[in-house]
């Protein structure tokens, strides 16, 4: 009599990986509270008082009250409202949807054009791997924010009116991926490089395995360890980025804006008293960022062989 094979959860609760979580409080800390930042994103809709991006939802007696627990603080508007009564929590979690999803998309992009790259680089030489890494050092040489900018403006500047602010989410994800995806394909070529002159590579190509195959099949789950820690590092990169091209005034429009726009618009009116339409989008990015930095580290740490 066989027993039963273990469930999915199972083998997860009982890896090293799941025990080195459970002992790393910080890790638990930061994975929570950026488990409540996404879910409070993503149900926005459902948790705040008012679609805060549309004028018919706005009232302007309302307007520049500021936090609830402060002189002048009125229910619902929890941490106050801005210039045009619009509720600051509700422009927080909305703008914090879209910080997500780019910061997501870039780093997604990023991993599908630097994991092909690399293992092209790695597996062939030869002039294919000088071509591409050539490429992948220029593009290193240019600072990250510089190349984003390029690229956004070149976007705007060649996209119809009509579809800058739709297309805006997009020409940012590929303004971030055109600088990321270089760390990614480095990486992979290196460890595609150690791989491809192990026996098993060998055995392969004799017996004449397709080398597609042999690069997604065999290779590129042993590359896969650094990949995710430098993934979830770049994701808050990401986001950064993101606020950064936004707080330029050359990311998020003000009709779909992100956490960015939002720091845009209340550093306007910080030395007029509101400090709220500032302060409150600066520590939403903070404990974003932070959080994905906290389990990153853990991460590197708990997948170092050296450490364990």
């Amino acid at each position: 009599m066989s027993l039963a094979e273990p469930t999915l959860l199972t083998r997860i609760r009982r890896s090293d990986l799941w025990w080195s979580f459970t002992q790393h409080k910080a890790a638990m800390a930061a994975a929570v509270l950026l488990a409540l930042l996404i879910l409070s994103a993503a149900f926005a809709p459902w948790i705040t008082p008012q679609n805060p991006y549309d004028p018919a939802q706005l009232d302007l007696w309302n307007a520049e009250l500021p936090p609830i627990w402060m002189e002048r603080g009125q229910w619902p508007y929890l941490l106050g409202t801005d210039n045009q009564g619009r509720d600051i929590l509700s422009a927080i979690l909305y703008g914090s949807r879209s910080s997500i999803i780019i910061g997501i998309g870039s780093v997604a992009l990023s991993l599908v054009i630097g994991i092909s790259l690399g293992l092209m680089a790695g597996f062939f030489g030869g002039i294919t791997d000088a071509v591409l890494m050539r490429v992948g050092d220029v593009l290193l040489s240019v600072p990250t924010i510089l190349i984003a900018m390029l690229v956004s403006a070149m976007a705007r500047a060649s996209l119809p009116p009509g579809l800058r602010e739709v297309g805006a989410g997009a020409v940012l994800i590929l303004a971030i991926t055109l600088s990321a995806w270089v760390q990614y394909a480095r990486t992979v070529r290196a460890q595609t490089s150690v791989e491809r002159r192990k026996e098993y590579v060998q055995a392969a190509r004799l017996l004449k395995v397709p080398a597609r195959r042999i690069m997604v099949k065999h290779i590129l789950p042993n590359t896969m360890t650094p990949i995710l820690v430098a993934a979830t590092l770049n994701f808050g990169m990401a986001i950064l980025t993101e606020a950064t091209l936004s707080f330029l005034g050359i990311g998020m429009p003000p009709s779909q804006p992100s956490l960015g726009t939002l720091i845009r618009f209340g550093n306007q009116y910080l030395f007029s008293g509101m400090w709220w339409m500032v302060i409150f989008p600066v520590l939403q990015l903070c404990l974003l960022v932070v959080s994905v930095n906290l389990l990153g580290d853990w991460l590197r740490d708990a997948l170092n062989p050296k450490l364990r």
